[in-house]
């Protein structure tokens, strides 16, 4: 909630990945004015869209495509892949399963979480201990969103790198313990449609997802082209919609990300509603910092300029689990 922003900003990120790991990058009029771009969408709204990306648009569509075929299998056939607290919060939930302060959400879909083997960040990562469970149906599932997670993981670090140089930091800012070896989540989200009434839609502005903001560093949301569900909240308290751009991501910052920028970029309350009366899919990935990193802000002249530390330290791995263990029903 930044400022009274009215729409969510386009931004063309293509000097910036052509340029991510040039050691002069900091130096490029093009990567520049990308990151002129970035600070101010971060400062303003916390979201922007994102074009020029180098992700194949066919990829995106397939990703939502296959999400949505398993979506249509019968109850039973989605529930072999069920989440369970033993599966490290893995697989699949039911609609209405998911809550949201307390509010069950009018959405399917299954978590996925990059793998945590036993012990491997002792007491803290206990409870996300486990492998994706990934459906046999549709045979093609688990290499696609593993393609598809290993490109948004790339992307997202160099779209990060391009948030360092606007706060005033070295590219590299996130590499190292803060972000040299980052967590990811993938959510795969169906909203079903508003019921019909002789023949129309019958609105009822059922909240696919509450009003939340997200964990980690930065969202990177595939979003289905013709379908208009998402808000997001300005600092007067409207509703903002970030309607569908084909072909481009809506990303967002979240919580991690506004305490190293000690609050001079916010993570912005969204939620889902699905007014339409088709079936909604949207797959979300969320670029984390190191799962034991201890967050703090970051020491550059901008996060200085703004006064203070902010926040308080914030491990990520105590932040997602404390998440994790209470946003589900029956679990």
């Amino acid at each position: 909630m930044a400022t009274d922003f009215s729409c969510i900003p386009i931004i063309d990120i293509s000097a910036l990945i052509a340029k991510s790991d040039d050691p002069s990058i900091a130096e490029d009029p093009a990567v520049s004015e990308v990151v002129r771009q970035l600070d101010q969408a971060c400062r303003e709204a916390g979201f922007f869209y994102v074009k020029g990306h180098g992700i194949p648009d066919t990829l995106l569509k397939e990703v939502k495509d296959v999400t949505r075929r398993f979506f249509q299998l019968p109850y039973e056939e989605k529930t072999k892949i069920k989440m369970t607290a033993a599966t490290g919060y893995r697989g699949y939930q039911r609609i209405g399963e998911n809550i949201t302060k307390g509010v069950p959400d009018m959405h399917e879909a299954i978590d996925c979480y990059k793998e945590v083997t036993a012990g491997m960040y002792g007491t803290l990562g206990k409870p996300m201990e486990g492998c994706n469970q990934w459906p046999q149906n549709p045979p093609n599932f688990k290499a696609l969103m593993e393609e598809y997670i290993s490109l948004c993981t790339g992307l997202a670090r160099k779209i990060i790198r391009g948030i360092a140089l606007a706060l005033g930091g070295s590219p590299d800012e996130f590499e190292g313990q803060r972000a040299g070896d980052p967590f990811w989540v993938m959510r795969l989200i169906g909203y079903p449609g508003a019921s019909t009434a002789n023949g129309k839609p019958d609105v009822k502005n059922d909240i696919g997802c509450g009003a939340h903001t997200d964990y980690g560093l930065l969202t990177l949301l595939n979003q289905d082209d013709d379908i208009n569900a998402l808000q997001v909240k300005n600092l007067s308290g409207e509703w903002i919609s970030a309607p569908p751009v084909p072909g481009a991501f809506v990303c967002n910052i979240g919580d991690m990300l506004k305490i190293y920028s000690n609050g001079l970029y916010e993570s912005t309350l969204h939620r889902v509603i699905n007014n339409s009366e088709r079936y909604r899919v949207s797959v979300v990935y969320f670029y984390e910092t190191n799962f034991d990193t201890a967050v703090e802000a970051l020491d550059t002249f901008k996060t200085r300029a703004n006064g203070p530390n902010k926040f308080k330290r914030a491990v990520y791995g105590e932040h997602l689990v404390s998440k994790v263990t209470t946003n589900f029903v029956d679990i």
